[in-house]
């Protein structure tokens, strides 16, 4: 993970700044990293798990990943329903009995974790989990924790020496 901590001057997309980047972009188009993270990330699947949601735009890389890693179906969840074609917020099959796990990159406050999760439950299925790569340390888990979904990350910030 550290090719992709950067130093220096950034805004967020919670619009906070901070000294610290995460490039996810640098772990998820990096296929030695990026399969290394597919199998963590696939150990810590909750038993039971049908279906894996990847919300657009980072989280796509990861449940491509993860499915190549176990065999298990996806989904994508849109930033927001698209206005053309088949006008759906979420592409690919989710099924009322599906339990399912959203897979984030990088969660700041979770608030991109909690309107996937929450599409997904509206849909009919089943949240299980909402698992990341990097947890920020900067309420993410409390937002997705208190929207009512088990929260867990790969690395969390406040661990990381060098945060």
């Amino acid at each position: 993970m550290a090719k992709a901590f950067l130093r220096g001057d950034f805004v967020l997309s919670s619009g906070r700044r901070s000294s610290f980047y995460i490039d996810k972009y640098l772990f998820e188009t990096d296929p030695a990293l990026l399969r290394d993270i597919a199998r963590l990330l696939a150990a810590m699947l909750p038993a039971g798990t049908t279906r894996l949601i990847g919300p657009a735009l980072g989280g796509v890389p990861l449940a491509t990943a993860v499915a190549l890693e176990t065999g298990l179906p996806f989904a994508i969840v849109r930033p927001g329903t698209k206005e053309y074609g088949t006008a759906k917020l979420i592409e690919g099959r989710v099924e009322p009995h599906d339990r399912t796990v959203v897979l984030e990159d990088v969660v700041t406050t979770g608030a991109q974790a909690v309107r996937a999760a929450r599409a997904v439950q509206e849909s009919g299925a089943e949240v299980l989990a909402v698992l990341a790569v990097i947890d920020r340390h900067e309420g993410g888990r409390e937002g997705v924790e208190g929207a009512g979904f088990r929260f867990d990350a790969l690395y969390d910030m406040a661990e990381w020496p060098a945060g």
